[in-house]
């Protein structure tokens, strides 16, 4: 029985150092493919060829910036990597017999889809956890957000705000105006279901709905 506690606990700090290790280099070095994307590739069926273009933060659109910001996580600024209020706001409703909707932060979001894998189970989620912690820790929002906008599903096959760009209204992320950062944002729920162009109704709803939210959001600034 010893032998085996030693071995857990031997794999168990190989995997905290490692771990760290990873999160630590996506400080600096720019990531070139993740779990997601090698599992999207290994389910096409039409084998549609990956677009991935990593551009720096300061070359995406502060339309883009903001509109992700005001869809997903208005208070990404202010937490640090979860957010209590949204979580128990999403519990409340689901007593009162709604459906019970996601809580996910964009810090939660790139933890999972950077270094997990999509299927929900308490294991990735408490994983989920860990990894937010940690980016959070060793991360500058400035950063998350950059890993984020870079990695995101934003269409089939589709990742990153380049490459969204490119295929969805072809033009560089740099050049994306309101409306159609508006209309990336709308997407996001379910980036291979909805078109950001042409828009159905919901989306267009949507689209709507987030550029109020970017109105009231007033002033936006994620630099140091």
């Amino acid at each position: 029985m010893k032998k085996i506690f030693r071995l857990i606990f031997k794999g168990f700090l190989a995997f905290l150092i490692l771990s760290v290790i990873w999160v630590f280099i996506y400080k600096w070095v720019n990531v070139p493919v993740t779990p997601l994307m090698i599992i999207r590739n290994a389910q096409s069926i039409e084998k549609i060829p990956i677009e991935h273009q990593w551009v720096d933060l300061k070359n995406i659109s502060k339309n883009l910036q903001l509109a992700v910001i005001c869809s997903e996580d208005q208070h990404f600024l202010e937490h640090k990597g979860f957010d209590t209020k949204a979580i128990e706001k999403a519990i409340k409703e689901h007593k009162t017999g709604k459906r019970l909707r996601g809580a996910s932060t964009i810090s939660q979001q790139t933890a999972k889809n950077v270094f997990l894998w999509p299927q929900r189970s308490w294991i990735r989620k408490g994983l989920e956890s860990y990894f937010t912690f940690l980016i959070e820790t060793l991360w500058s929002k400035e950063r998350i957000l950059e890993v984020y906008l870079n990695s995101i599903e934003m269409g089939n096959q589709i990742y990153g705000a380049e490459a969204a760009a490119i295929f969805w209204f072809n033009k560089p992320a740099t050049s994306l105006t309101k409306n159609e950062a508006a209309a990336v944002a709308a997407i996001l729920p379910n980036p291979r279901k909805y078109l950001a162009e042409p828009a159905s109704n919901y989306i267009q709803k949507r689209k709507k709905w987030i550029l109020l939210q970017m109105r009231n959001y007033g002033a936006f600034s994620i630099s140091k």
